[in-house]
């Protein structure tokens, strides 16, 4: 069996760390010192430098103007991303790129997604529910206005919070239910009747918002009728958020082992101490724990391949790992640091607030650990 990235993943990757070299983590004012969002919008200029790349369209295929790559040539651009902080909706733009071009009409795509690729249309999703527990396609409803037939406009009602870049992208693509039982895909202007956002921040400070909608109309042609859209989308965020969580992790634990190298107490450098080794070692194995579970699922969903559990059931082992192997790599970093770890003028804090936002978004362990142990129930093994 081959382990090893293609040439194509491997060239994305080295792509990748040459646009995000020059990225200082530091670039936006410290939220820990900002009441409000730390910037008005993401960082126009780098995402120009990742159109240029041809790193916006990885997943959309060759006609599209795309790479025609995958999801673990994504998470790869994605985990470099995560050691500088890069503010930009490079997760959600890139996963809902994917899901109109395997499952939205012929207009939708011609219409999005060469833009997109480009940079010139932003989009988002909305994933995190009405409260951020719940499932986000129960949310908002989507229904067709009686009397109407196949074809009609969309009417969307409902609450998702918790937005990333709601204020910046061009659409929203939002997950509603109908009557019949179905999800959709809804992809809402920013600027639209029947569409409101109130702002939310997040821990990183990063701008969020809430959004509302009131008897929204949608074009039948921006609405995504198909059995299993809504679960990639879901699949590729969830799994991109893990490969940000190992990226940060993998910055945070050699800035660990930079200052504990150099730091030193009686006259020794304070990484030869065996309490310290220790603590750096068990973060070492969290995160290639983290690792080889985000690259299982990234190339279940990338390779289609069948498992004794559907893919669900990998992103949600990748997802528990990155929760709870994040959270542990960033507090023993503050432990080893010091003081220098709550210190405003040293970056370490504001990778433990991105950390804090990875661990929960698209849900927490333990709710994946729950989603877990509804597919064993269901899909017993052996």
């Amino acid at each position: 069996m081959d382990f090893t990235f293609s040439e194509e993943q491997q060239a994305a990757a080295e792509a990748a760390r040459g646009v995000f070299a020059d990225v200082a983590p530091d670039a936006v004012p410290s939220p820990a010192l900002t009441t409000g969002a730390v910037a008005d919008g993401f960082d126009r200029a780098l995402w120009a430098r990742l159109a240029d790349a041809d790193l916006l369209s990885l997943l959309s295929a060759e006609e599209y103007g795309g790479a025609g790559l995958d999801a673990v040539a994504l998470c790869l651009v994605l985990r470099e991303s995560a050691k500088v902080l890069a503010r930009v909706p490079l997760l959600e733009n890139s996963a809902a790129m994917a899901a109109v071009q395997a499952y939205g009409g012929p207009e939708l795509r011609a219409e999005l997604l060469e833009r997109a690729g480009r940079g010139e249309v932003v989009l988002t999703v909305a994933s995190s529910g009405r409260t951020g527990h719940d499932p986000a396609e129960l949310a908002v409803t989507a229904r067709h206005e009686e009397g109407e037939g196949e074809g009609a406009d969309w009417i969307l009602d409902g609450v998702q919070t918790a937005v990333p870049w709601a204020y910046d992208a061009d659409y929203i693509v939002v997950p509603a239910h109908t009557a019949a039982d179905r999800t959709v895909l809804a992809l809402v202007p920013r600027v639209h009747d029947g569409v409101a956002p109130a702002e939310q921040f997040s821990t990183s400070g990063e701008r969020l918002g809430e959004l509302r909608l009131e008897s929204a109309r949608i074009a039948a042609r921006d609405v995504i009728d198909v059995e299993g859209a809504w679960e990639l989308l879901r699949d590729l965020l969830t799994t991109g958020t893990c490969a940000l969580a190992l990226g940060l992790g993998e910055r945070v634990l050699r800035m660990s082992s930079e200052y504990t190298s150099k730091r030193e107490q009686f006259g020794f450098p304070v990484a030869t101490f065996q309490a310290v080794a220790v603590q750096a070692a068990d973060r070492y194995i969290d995160l290639r724990a983290m690792e080889v579970t985000l690259w299982q699922a990234a190339w279940r969903i990338a390779s289609g391949a069948r498992g004794t559990l559907p893919v669900a059931g990998d992103v949600a082992v990748a997802k528990i790992w990155a929760s709870e192997g994040v959270r542990r790599v960033v507090q023993t970093a503050q432990h080893l640091h010091g003081g220098f770890g709550a210190d405003v003028d040293y970056p370490l804090h504001r990778y433990h607030a991105w950390a804090k936002h990875l661990e929960l978004s698209l849900g927490p362990a333990a709710a994946h650990e729950e989603a877990l142990g509804d597919l064993l129930a269901a899909h017993p093994l052996g």
